[in-house]
């Protein structure tokens, strides 16, 4: 499988904390990628350097053949993120923030449209994207953020918590949206979350981390076969208290 994502020893020490130390793991074309754990596990700081929004103490991270440490600014080219905590210009309509951020990234009108076609497509807020943001639900600003943040086809997707806050059923359409693009676009997603109902719906491959360091990768089947678990719930739970007693 073709890598989109390799993560090399990746560590951040802050002035007295390891924040993230010697984190390893790969991503292959259209594959779901999760990055699980507990608060202050780390997680947040992987994804922020991976994202080329921190700098890393050591290790590099390759992404589409660039390296996040030498090459910056393509592995931005390469690479979408949106955070949990992000938000978008609420005296705008949908369908002119598209535009806006579409014309951030293309010069041409042929491109501009396309993009915006796509991203229409994507959040399916039909008539509503004439409306302005500030009169959206949550869950229509999370999936208007989710066809902003994919619209331009990047070759990885980072998504921090993608369904935070929202109900059942607009949780439910993004997952599905994020398994559509995977499955029929061979888009790449990192993803972490604290749901683990979600993770295990859509995620390929999880890995967990506790106290900076990636205790464990791989399938989630094959996980909890190892650990005699019942769900991803139960394998966590293991992965971490055998963390806390070593």
């Amino acid at each position: 499988m073709e890598k989109v994502l390799e993560v090399k020893g990746l560590s951040k020490q802050y002035t007295k904390v390891l924040a993230a130390d010697n984190i390893q793991f790969d991503i292959g074309k259209g594959e779901i990628f999760a990055l699980i754990g507990p608060n202050g596990a780390g997680k947040t700081t992987t994804i922020r350097m991976i994202s080329t929004l921190l700098i890393p103490t050591a290790g590099d991270a390759i992404v589409g053949e660039h390296s996040v440490v030498k090459e910056p600014d393509k592995v931005r080219e390469c690479i979408t993120y949106l955070p949990d905590e992000a938000g978008a210009y609420k005296n705008m309509t949908g369908i002119k923030y598209l535009r806006f951020m579409a014309g951030l990234f293309y010069s041409d009108i042929d491109s501009v449209n396309k993009c915006v076609e796509r991203a229409k497509e994507i959040c399916g807020l039909g008539e509503r994207l004439n409306e302005k943001i500030g009169s959206y639900s949550r869950g229509m600003i999370r999936k208007l953020l989710l066809a902003r943040a994919v619209m331009t086809k990047p070759k990885l997707a980072i998504l921090d918590e993608p369904t935070s806050g929202l109900d059942v059923l607009n949780a439910i359409e993004i997952r599905k949206t994020i398994k559509k693009l995977a499955k029929e676009e061979g888009m790449s997603f990192l993803l972490s979350s604290h749901n683990m109902l979600e993770i295990e719906f859509v995620s390929d491959r999880v890995g967990i981390i506790a106290k900076g360091h990636l205790m464990v990768t791989g399938a989630i089947d094959e996980l909890k076969q190892r650990y005699n678990a019942a769900n991803l719930e139960e394998v966590f739970e293991r992965v971490v208290l055998e963390n806390e007693v070593h």
